[in-house]
């Protein structure tokens, strides 16, 4: 029973800072989604059709990223006993990431620092996405892009319908996609009052609750 509470809170803790960087750095950081790095395509092939500049081609950029932060994190868990370590740097690097925002004030000519804060970001997460896939039986499923979640919500749905409401497996799947999905939710909702207030200084909230997810899954 504790063991499913912790991967209970552990996958709401890790949904809800995906869904909170990926608002942030959309909002503060020139409309780039850190952790569901696909959709930066749509930006980038908007900007451009709308007579895109550099800034569009940067969106480009987080993809090189992101592949390396995923290699990173398959080389962590090779050489690691522990498979959370690779939670504890995603704790780092976003802590880092909001340290530097702090620091170094964000306006104008300025935009070298947002985008080098907004990569670091972007590569955390992706050591995120690394972690999801190769420890998937820590949480309840992706936690960093919600459409597989919604899909099997929705067939767990489909099921319960079909069955009266008496599929014991569905409803149990159910519940655990409420939990992802919840969570993502929650950390875009907050992501985008945090990111409008605090700029990209913002994420700092989301390595310190990212420190306490590595401490969560340590228990596990």
């Amino acid at each position: 029973m504790d063991q499913q509470k912790n991967i209970n809170v552990v996958t709401l803790m890790l949904t809800a800072v995906a869904g909170y960087c990926d608002t942030v750095t959309f909002v503060s950081g020139d409309t780039i989604f850190s952790a569901h790095v696909t959709g930066n395509f749509i930006v980038f092939a908007y900007q451009m059709v709308s007579g895109g500049s550099i800034d569009a081609w940067i969106k480009l950029i987080t993809f090189p990223v992101f592949i390396i932060a995923v290699i990173t994190g398959g080389w962590m868990a090779s050489r690691s006993k522990q498979d959370n370590k690779i939670l504890l740097f995603e704790a780092i690097l976003l802590i880092a990431a909001g340290i530097l925002s702090v620091f170094f004030y964000i306006k104008g000519d300025e935009k070298i620092v947002m985008y080098a804060v907004v990569m670091l970001v972007v590569f955390a997460l992706g050591l995120q996405n690394a972690f999801g896939k190769l420890f998937s039986k820590a949480t309840h499923g992706p936690t960093t892009m919600m459409t597989g979640n919604v899909t099997q919500a929705s067939l767990d749905i489909g099921t319960l319908i079909t069955n009266k409401f008496k599929g014991t497996d569905a409803l149990i799947s159910f519940k655990k996609q409420l939990i992802t999905i919840s969570g993502f939710l929650a950390g875009c909702v907050s992501g985008a009052f945090a990111g409008m207030q605090f700029g990209l200084a913002a994420v700092l909230l989301a390595g310190i609750s990212m420190l306490f997810c590595y401490i969560l899954s340590c228990r596990e």
